[in-house]
């Protein structure tokens, strides 16, 4: 079975997406004997290759914050799990009322250079969409996140250069700029902040095709969870809208045997 570990942190993930992202807590040791020598590629590989569970399941509570300080506030749920060539994620949203039965689905693929797809079900509509390749720029649901944000991203298709090395969070991180092969990307280029001990990323600078900083993601909190270190709490800063995006999980369970019949788009349109 494929083992590794997304640079989206979380979130799902990021990672969650996003955005949600595991390590193994017995191998930092690991990490942390890495030469400071090695190359960009291979440090990204090796963030890429990390053990992640076989599957987990936790509650989110998404908060959208405007310029002004206003809130709003989206409960989902989330499921993701990985059958070897395929991971599959999925998240629905609980409430509020207008928003509550909305699922994203999204199946990565262990082939190199084969794209994720990615569906959306909205109870309104009735019907379930896929997300055309054209709009993986666009917002997801009104977040700072995107659709490319939740999607998974092998390290192969960017070119990676080290930058420097900083601290962030105590932690001693290289900072790597990478640059996507497919100009078509959505961001031009994204700086990463990935700690030596731990080949985790604590901080990601997403740059627009103009070349300017469009968004920052941070990782608030980090927990050991059955031995694996799980992102909990993470943030996307849009700095050109200064609007933010937090997601914190809970509830979270690993490794419980989700079966692979939760992941089409008949469950997209049933409660979790």
């Amino acid at each position: 079975m494929r083992k590794r570990i997304t640079l989206r942190f979380a979130l799902f993930a990021v990672a969650c997406i996003v955005m949600l992202s595991p390590v193994s807590a017995q191998n930092t040791q690991k990490a942390h004997n890495a030469s400071a020598a090695n190359s960009a590629q291979e440090i990204m590989l090796n963030v890429y290759n990390r053990p992640q569970p076989k599957d987990m399941s936790a509650l989110l509570t998404m908060t959208l914050i405007d310029s002004k300080g206003r809130e709003r506030t989206r409960s989902l749920k989330q499921l993701s799990a990985d059958y070897g060539s395929t991971e599959k994620k999925i998240m629905q949203f609980q409430s509020p009322a207008d928003v509550r039965g909305t699922s994203f689905m999204n199946w990565s693929y262990a082939e190199t250079g084969k794209s994720d797809d990615q569906w959306i079900y909205l109870p309104a509509l009735k019907r379930v969409k896929r997300i055309s390749s054209d709009g993986r720029g666009d917002s997801f649901m009104g977040s700072d996140f995107s659709y490319d944000d939740l999607a998974e991203r092998h390290p192969n298709e960017d070119s990676h250069t080290i930058l420097g090395s900083e601290t962030v969070n105590g932690e001693e991180c290289w900072v790597i700029e990478s640059v996507p092969k497919d100009k078509a990307y959505s961001y031009s280029r994204v700086v990463s902040w990935v700690s030596k001990n731990k080949l985790l990323g604590f901080r990601r600078d997403f740059y627009d095709k103009g070349g300017k900083l469009l968004k920052t993601l941070s990782i608030h909190k980090a927990e050991e969870i059955s031995g694996f270190i799980m992102i909990t709490h993470t943030e996307m800063h849009n700095v050109q809208k200064n609007h933010r995006t937090t997601m914190e999980f809970t509830s979270m369970e690993l490794d419980k045997g989700i079966q692979e019949s939760s992941f089409t788009e008949r469950s997209m349109m049933k409660a979790l």
